[in-house]
């Protein structure tokens, strides 16, 4: 083994130095010999010089015009072969071998300037300019070719695409519950075919992204067509009515033999309402004990409230929950649920305290929730009265409206969605620009429908909610936990996490976007992109180094761990990008759960199915006076049930006591 000292090195320098002096003094003597008159007319020959030119004449040199030009070259090439110019990273190959081309073309191209043997200076100086400037151009670029850096980095990945690839499932895999997206991905250089199979849609699928970035294109209408044609019951809340429902409804009637029982389709709008069916969510037969009324009155009023979700346990929310608690399972107890429906409910919130406390004292199992009403309104505390109750009463009187009541107070169809004898699509649409009411009604529909599709012995059923935060659901996460061995899969569609903490509060929005096995997200930007990057994880991926010192560069190569999807990569997907996992099967494993690709849609196959769709079914023609006489039945009902019961009370002696007064 040899190491490089400072004195080889200068030893080194000294020959490299010798031997450029040789080729220069080389390329004099061809100038001395061939332009000899030159120099004898010029006074700068002597007899000293010419003896010794004649001794280095009879060694051959000259024997021909261009032997001693090569020769001079040759040296010259030898000294450059062993420089060691400083690194530049700015030169390039195409500039150093420039000045060589240009350079050797003149040394050699001078000879067809060269005047010959007798001739005057005049004649032999542009022969000589023109060969040393071929000279020195040639020895520039030699110089220059000796400080190019040969060992590069690969500068052309410059956002590390191809390092960042990683290989992703090809097969296809189906069952009878799986969702099968065709995508193409990159591996290295290479564009390959892959598939996102959601073999397991009962652990929950989270589709997330920004407006434009593909969710209900890409995603969730191959949900909602794929489930269907696979024989489920169907759920869709459809946020931008019709959207969804089009694709559910037509997709439905093309279906028919995938399907033992055919089920019905049922849709609600609260804006058309004669394309619409009429349901009650608080159906008598499906409130088997008062927690059910509990949980429909928590609901409805945290719809109404967004900002009392994260204010759950105080005094002023529990309060007006457990006040309309009362008044539910009260009309549900009475005449067996004749007028248990929601518009029953917010008009007997309205009857003035005295009545409407004496009424309810008559129902022994929600004595315990209006007795502190009671008490407080009997011994004037009426600023905490109002406090508890005003929030309940103005809350609710919001929804106070023909064509509200109209459909929640009618009775086609129940939420059992799965039941094995009358399987059920039902499609609920929302309107942006009143959020806030028809969110409130349909997230009571909502917990209504999942307690009745949450039971065993039921059939499998698809739940799928586009623009998920803009409804409330209580205790969505236990749904996504527990429904799995129920055959009941949960479809949730978001804009961000930050969004679902906004409306759901922090807590119950992480267990939420945690307990879901499937992810697939496309452009999100934030905290949302650095858990998914984080979720996704890491890969093994090649490291590059470049050394530059005078003398030499060096590249070192490593492979270590980072992350397969970068924050930043997540950040700036294209539309119908995602990326993302799937969760597998005990009896069918997936190995390559993540996945970075381009969902594959056939456009033209989707816009010309979009053509030929049939619009929404007019259910029944309805004029505005049969809402408006809907609307008035339900307040002449509640007035007649106060009619009726103070009547009972004050002709029934033992109910006497139960009468409300001021004190």
């Amino acid at each position: 083994m040899s190491f490089q000292t400072g004195e080889n090195e200068q030893a080194l320098r000294k020959i490299l130095d010798m031997t450029r002096l040789v080729s220069i003094l080389l390329l004099t003597l061809h100038f001395y010999y061939y332009c000899y008159t030159g120099f004898y007319e010029l006074g700068w020959t002597n007899n000293l010089g010419d003896r010794l030119l004649l001794y280095i004449k009879k060694t051959g040199l000259f024997n021909s015009f261009h032997k001693s030009k090569l020769l001079a070259l040759a040296f010259l090439i030898i000294a450059l072969l062993g420089g060691k110019g400083r690194k530049s990273e700015k030169l390039k190959t195409k500039t150093t071998f420039a000045y060589i081309s240009v350079g050797l073309t003149l040394y050699f191209l001078s000879y067809f300037i060269y005047p010959g043997i007798d001739n005057s200076t005049m004649n032999y100086l542009p022969y000589i300019c023109v060969t040393t400037i071929g000279y020195i151009l040639a020895l520039t670029g030699g110089t220059l070719l000796s400080r190019i850096i040969h060992k590069r980095l690969n500068d052309t990945d410059i956002f590390n695409r191809e390092n960042e690839t990683f290989p992703q499932e090809e097969r296809l895999l189906q069952n009878e519950y799986s969702i099968n997206l065709p995508a193409r991905y990159h591996l290295k250089d290479k564009i390959r075919k892959s598939w996102i199979n959601i073999i397991n849609p009962f652990r929950g699928l989270l589709v997330s992204g920004t407006p434009g970035s593909g969710k209900s294109y890409f995603v969730i209408r191959h949900v909602i067509t794929q489930h269907i044609q696979k024989g489920f019951s169907m759920f869709v809340y459809d946020f931008k009515f019709d959207d969804l429902t089009k694709i559910v409804y037509n997709t439905w009637l093309r279906s028919k033999s995938k399907y033992s029982i055919y089920p019905e389709f049922y849709v609600i709008n609260f804006d058309n309402l004669s394309r619409s069916h009429r349901c009650n969510p608080l159906e008598p037969s499906a409130m088997t004990d008062i927690t059910d009324a509990a949980e429909s009155a928590r609901t409805i009023l945290l719809g109404l409230n967004r900002e009392w979700i994260r204010k759950q346990g105080d005094f002023f929310v529990e309060s007006p929950i457990n006040f309309l608690t009362a008044i539910i399972w009260y009309l549900r107890r009475y005449r067996d649920g004749e007028f248990c429906t929601l518009p029953h409910v917010i008009e007997l919130m309205q009857v003035d305290y005295d009545r409407l406390f004496s009424i309810l004292r008559t129902e022994k199992e929600i004595e315990v929730l209006i007795n502190p009403f009671v008490n407080a309104y009997i011994n004037d505390v009426m600023e905490q009265l109002e406090g508890q109750i005003a929030s309940a009463k103005i809350a609710m009187a919001r929804l106070s409206s023909p064509q509200l009541y109209y459909i929640l107070s009618g009775n086609d169809f129940t939420l059992d969605i799965n039941n094995p004898l009358k399987p059920k699509i039902v499609c609920m649409g929302n309107n942006p620009q009143k959020i806030q009411i028809y969110g409130a009604v349909l997230s009571l529909y909502v917990n209504r429908l999942i307690k009745l599709v949450n039971q065993k012995n039921k059939l499998k059923c698809s739940l799928i909610f586009d623009e998920f935060p803009t409804i409330y659901l209580n205790n969505i996460d236990s749904l996504i936990a527990t429904a799995r061995s129920n055959k009941v899969a949960t479809c949730l569609g978001i804009q961000d996490f930050s969004q679902l903490r906004k409306d759901y509060g922090k807590e119950q929005a992480d267990v939420i976007t945690n307990i879901v096995g499937n992810i697939i997200s496309g452009q999100v930007t934030g905290d949302t992109a650095k858990q998914l990057s984080e979720r996704i994880g890491k890969i093994n991926q090649e490291k590059e180094s470049l050394t530059i010192n005078s003398g030499d560069t060096s590249i070192s190569r490593s492979r270590q761990l980072d992350t397969a999807v970068p924050a930043s990569k997540i950040s700036a997907l294209s539309s119908g990008q995602f990326v993302g996992l799937v969760a597998d099967d005990p009896n069918e494993k997936i190995h390559l759960v993540a996945f970075n690709c381009e969902i594959i849609n056939e456009h033209d196959r989707i816009k010309n199915e979009e053509r030929s769709f049939r619009n929404l079914p007019i259910i029944k023609n309805l004029s505005n006076q049969v809402v408006q006489l809907s609307y008035l039945q339900v307040k002449s009902d509640i007035e007649e049930l106060i009619q009726a019961e103070m009547e009972r009370i004050f002709n029934t002696p033992s109910l006497m006591h139960l009468i409300v007064q001021k004190s």
